[in-house]
C-alpha cells in the first residue's frame, strides 16, 4: 500500500476510481485531437519542411515542464493542481493569476475542439465555414450552431462521472493513437515525396527564426498541452503518487515520436500541384486547398486509390480526435474551477458535487458556459490556438519554481517521483516556459496580458476579504477602481480584440498604453500591500517577481523581432537571447518569494498530502 496521507477535505467527495492506463489514456489520448489534424499544416506554412525541428524542440521544452510537475503532483496529488499549485508556494495572488490563466486555457480548448470537428466536417457539407481575411473561420448561423451542439456534447459525456469518463475514454484514445500512426505509415509506404524537404527553397525556406516561431504558434505547445490532464485528474485516482506522474510522462514520450513522425508524413505528402496555390509557396498553405481538412485533403490529393479511401477513417477520426480532447478538456476546466473554489477564489458553488456521480456539476455548467463564449468572437481553430499555447505556458512558469520552493518548505513530504538534479532542471524548465511565451509573438502575448491581469479585482472583492488580509469595503473600492481602469485601458488602447489573426501594426500610442497597464498593476498592488494584515502582505509581496518577468518580456517583445515594428531595435536571435536574464532574474526573484504558505504548513504539520494510496478505501 502506498504511504497513507490524509486527503484534503476539499477532496473528499470526490470518486477515486481512475487507474494507470485509463490516466495515461486521459493524458496522451485526450492531448491526440485537433492538434495532429491541423497543426501539421499551420506549422508547415510558419516554418516549412524545417518545423520538424520545431517539433522536437516543443517536445522538449514540455517534457522538461512535464518533470518538474511530476515530483509535485506524486507528493501532493489534487483534482484541479494545476489551478491550485502556486497557491502553495506564493500565496492568493499569484495562485489567482495563474489559476485563471489555467482556466482560461483549458476551457478554451473544447471550443477549439468543436471548431476542428465542423471545419473538417466543412469538407463534405456545404456552409460551415467562411475564409476571412486569408483565415478559415466557422460560417453563420450553421457553422456556429453546430460547434455549440458539440459543446452540449462534450458536457454530457462528463457529467455521467468520472468512473464513465474513464472508460469511456479508452477505446476513444486507443483509436486516437492507432489512427494516426497508420496515417504516417502509409503515406511513407505509397505517397511520400522526399523532394518537398529540399526542392522548394530548401529545408528551412522561410529562415531560422519561424521555427521558433511555429513553436510557440503554430500549434506545437498547444499539440503537447494536454499531457498534464492526468495531473487535473489526480485527486481522483486510486493510486496518484505512483500512477499519475508515470501516466504523464509516458504521455509525453508517446507524443513526442507521434506527432514528430505525422509531421514528417504531412510535409511529405504534400502535391504541389494539387494545393491551389503557388508551387513551393509554404505561407500560402492555410489559404490553398489543403486548409480546411489538411490529411484527408493531401491523401485524397495523392492520386493513390487506397489513401483516398484511407481518407474516409480520417474524416470520422476527425469527429473522434477532437472530439475526445474536447470532452477530457472540459472535464480539465471544470476541476480547474473546482480547484479555484477549493482555494477560495471563488464561490463555493464550485465544489459542490452531484449525488449520483460525486462530479463538481456547477463547476461543469460554468466551464461549459464558459467555453462557448469563445466561440463567437473567435470562431477559428488557426486564431485561438495561440491564445492558449500563452495562456498554458503562463501556468508552465511555476513548474520549475515549485519543485524547488517545495523542497525548501515541504521536504519531508514523501515524494515517490523525485526529480534528479533540480537545482539544474528547475531553472531549465522555467526558462522553457519563460522563451516559449516570448515565442507566442506579441500580438498574442498583450492579449494574454489583457486577460490574466483582468481577474485581479477578485483578489480585493472575494479572496482577500475572505482571509481576513483586509476589509470588504477597501476591497470593493480597489477592485472596482482597477476594473474600470483595466477596461478602459484596454478599449481606448486598441491593442486587444483586434484583428483576425494579421499581425498589429506599429502603433503610436504603444508606451502609453503600456505605461498605464503596468501602473495599473503595480498600484493596484502597491494598494493591496498596504490595506492588508502581515499575511495579506506576505503574499502580495511574493508577486512582484511575476508582474517583472510579464512587463518585461511585453516590452521586449514589442520591440523585438516577434513584434510588429519593420525595424525591430532587438532582431532576432538577439531578442530571444535577451528574454533569458530577464528569466533568470524572474526565477531566482520567485525562487526567494517562495515561502511556507498557510496550507503548505497545514500539509506538512498533518501529512495532508496524498488523497488515497492503492488499497485505501475509496471515498
Amino acid at each position: 500500500m502506498a504511504k497513507r496521507i490524509a486527503q484534503h477535505s476539499g477532496d473528499q467527495g470526490l470518486s477515486k476510481r481512475l487507474g494507470f492506463w485509463q490516466l495515461y489514456l486521459i493524458a496522451a489520448g485526450g492531448t491526440i485531437g485537433s492538434g495532429w489534424l491541423f497543426a501539421v499544416l499551420l506549422s508547415d506554412s510558419l516554418a516549412g519542411p524545417a518545423v520538424i525541428v520545431s517539433w522536437l524542440i516543443g517536445g522538449v521544452l514540455v517534457a522538461a515542464v512535464a518533470l518538474t510537475y511530476a515530483e509535485t503532483v506524486g507528493m501532493i496529488p489534487r483534482s484541479g493542481a494545476i489551478a491550485r499549485f502556486p497557491q502553495l508556494t506564493h500565496g492568493g495572488y499569484v495562485g489567482l493569476l495563474m489559476g485563471w490563466a489555467y482556466l482560461l486555457a483549458v476551457a478554451a480548448v473544447p471550443p477549439i475542439e468543436a471548431e476542428a470537428v465542423v471545419t473538417y466536417a466543412s469538407s463534405y457539407m456545404k456552409g460551415l465555414v467562411a475564409v476571412q481575411q486569408g483565415v478559415t473561420v466557422l460560417a453563420w448561423p450553421v457553422g456556429i450552431i453546430l460547434a455549440f451542439v458539440l459543446m452540449v456534447v462534450f458536457f454530457l459525456i462528463n457529467l455521467f462521472g468520472v468512473q464513465f469518463l474513464g472508460r469511456f475514454n479508452v477505446p476513444v484514445s486507443i483509436w486516437k493513437i492507432v489512427v494516426p500512426t497508420l496515417t504516417f505509415l502509409l503515406i511513407f509506404t505509397l505517397s511520400f515525396h522526399a523532394a518537398n524537404f529540399v526542392a522548394y527553397g530548401g529545408f528551412a525556406p522561410l529562415g531560422v527564426k519561424p521555427i521558433f516561431v511555429a513553436v510557440a504558434i503554430g500549434g506545437i505547445v498547444f499539440a503537447y498541452g494536454g499531457f498534464r490532464k492526468a495531473f487535473d485528474f489526480a485527486g481522483e485516482a486510486r493510486n496518484p503518487q505512483r500512477d499519475v506522474p508515470l501516466a504523464s510522462l509516458l504521455a509525453v514520450a508517446t507524443l513526442i515520436a507521434l506527432y514528430v513522425l505525422l509531421q514528417i508524413a504531412f510535409t511529405g505528402a504534400i502535391e504541389w500541384s494539387k494545393a491551389g496555390i503557388k508551387l513551393g509557396d509554404w505561407a500560402g498553405l492555410t489559404s490553398g486547398s489543403f486548409a480546411g481538412a489538411p490529411f484527408y485533403d493531401v491523401l485524397k490529393a495523392s492520386g493513390v486509390g487506397f489513401l483516398g479511401a484511407f481518407g474516409t477513417v480520417l474524416l470520422i477520426d476527425a469527429f473522434i480526435s477532437p472530439a475526445g480532447s474536447g470532452y477530457v478538456f472540459l472535464g480539465s476546466a471544470t476541476r480547474s474551477l473546482y480547484g479555484l473554489s477549493v482555494n477560495g477564489y471563488v464561490s463555493r458553488g464550485g465544489q459542490a458535487l452531484s449525488r449520483r456521480f460525486r462530479i463538481p456539476w456547477i463547476a461543469l455548467v460554468a466551464s461549459t458556459v464558459l467555453g462557448m463564449m469563445f466561440l463567437a468572437p473567435v470562431p477559428s481553430w488557426y486564431l485561438l490556438v495561440g491564445f492558449v499555447t500563452a495562456a498554458t505556458v503562463v501556468t508552465y512558469i511555476w513548474g520549475g519554481l515549485g519543485v524547488q520552493i517545495l523542497r525548501r518548505t515541504a521536504g519531508d513530504l514523501h515524494r515517490p517521483f523525485r526529480l534528479w538534479r533540480a537545482g539544474v532542471m528547475g531553472p531549465i524548465a522555467f526558462l522553457a516556459a519563460v522563451i516559449i511565451l516570448y515565442w507566442t509573438t506579441f500580438a498574442v502575448l498583450i492579449n494574454v496580458v489583457a486577460a490574466v491581469f483582468v481577474v485581479l479585482p477578485a483578489l480585493a472583492w472575494f479572496y482577500g476579504p475572505r482571509q481576513g488580509w483586509l476589509e470588504k469595503r477597501a476591497g470593493a473600492l480597489l477592485g472596482g477602481a482597477f476594473l474600470v481602469a483595466w477596461i478602459g485601458t484596454q478599449y481606448f488602447g486598441g491593442w486587444v480584440l483586434t484583428a483576425v489573426g494579421t499581425p498589429l501594426g506599429a502603433h503610436p500610442t504603444f508606451l502609453l498604453y503600456y505605461a498605464l497597464e503596468l501602473c495599473e498593476v503595480v498600484g493596484f498592488t502597491a494598494a493591496m500591500w498596504a490595506l492588508s494584515n502581515r499575511e495579506g502582505r506576505q503574499a502580495v509581496a511574493a508577486a512582484w517577481w511575476f508582474i517583472f518577468l510579464v512587463f518585461a518580456s511585453l516590452l521586449l517583445s514589442y520591440y523585438g523581432g516577434y513584434g510588429p515594428l519593420a525595424s525591430p531595435l532587438v532582431p532576432f536571435p538577439w531578442d530571444s537571447v535577451a528574454v533569458l536574464p530577464i528569466g533568470l532574474v524572474a526565477y531566482y526573484w520567485g525562487l526567494a518569494s517562495g515561502y511556507t504558505t498557510a496550507e503548505i504548513k497545514a500539509i506538512t504539520d498533518s501529512g495532508a498530502a496524498v488523497v488515497a494510496g492503492e488499497g485505501d478505501a475509496a471515498v
